[in-house]
C-alpha cells in the first residue's frame, strides 16, 4: 500500500500579544503590492492591521509558521539580530554552521533553539550585543596583526 500524503493545512494559532486568534493569509495581505514572494502565506492576528500588528510568515512545505508572532518592534528587532549573526559567518571568521553552534553555546542555550525567529527581545539584544562584541574584537587582533607585520 502507498504512503498517502498528509495535506497541507494551517495550524491554530493565537496572537501572543492580544489573545485573539491568527489568521492564515497570503503574505501581500500584509505587505500589499511590495511583495516579494505573492505565493507564500502569513498568520497575522485577526485585530491587525488596527488592533494589533503581530504576525509571522509560514513555511511553504508544511505551512507551519518560521516563528512566534511578532510585533512591528520585535520584528525589526530580530531583522537587527539576523545582520549581526551574518556579520560573524560572512566575516570569514566561522561557518554559518559554527556561528549557530557558538552563538547558541554562548547564549546558553541547545543548537536547536538557535532560531531568531522564535527569539524575544532580551534574546535577540543578547545576539546583537554578542556578535556585534565579537567582530569588534576581531577587527581589533586583525589591525593589531596587520600594525606588527608591518612594523
Amino acid at each position: 500500500m502507498a504512503k498517502r500524503k498528509k495535506k497541507k493545512q494551517p495550524i491554530e494559532l493565537f496572537c501572543p500579544y492580544c489573545g485573539r486568534p491568527a489568521l492564515f493569509r497570503p503574505s501581500p495581505y500584509v505587505y500589499g503590492e511590495d511583495c516579494v514572494e505573492p505565493d507564500s502565506f502569513v498568520y497575522v492576528c485577526s485585530g491587525f492591521p488596527d488592533k494589533c500588528d503581530a504576525y509571522v510568515r509560514a513555511h511553504a512545505h508544511n505551512l507551519r509558521p518560521k516563528g512566534i508572532m511578532a510585533d512591528k518592534e520585535l520584528r525589526h528587532l530580530r531583522i537587527v539580530a539576523h545582520r549581526a549573526l551574518d556579520s560573524v559567518w560572512k566575516g570569514g571568521w566561522m561557518t554559518r554552521n559554527e556561528t549557530y553552534a557558538w552563538l547558541a553555546n554562548k547564549m546558553g542555550i541547545r543548537e536547536k533553539e538557535m532560531h531568531i525567529g522564535y527569539f524575544s527581545y532580551y534574546y535577540c539584544q543578547e545576539v546583537i550585543r554578542i556578535c556585534q562584541a565579537f567582530v569588534e574584537e576581531r577587527k581589533k587582533l586583525e589591525k593589531e596583526r596587520e600594525k606588527k607585520q608591518t612594523a
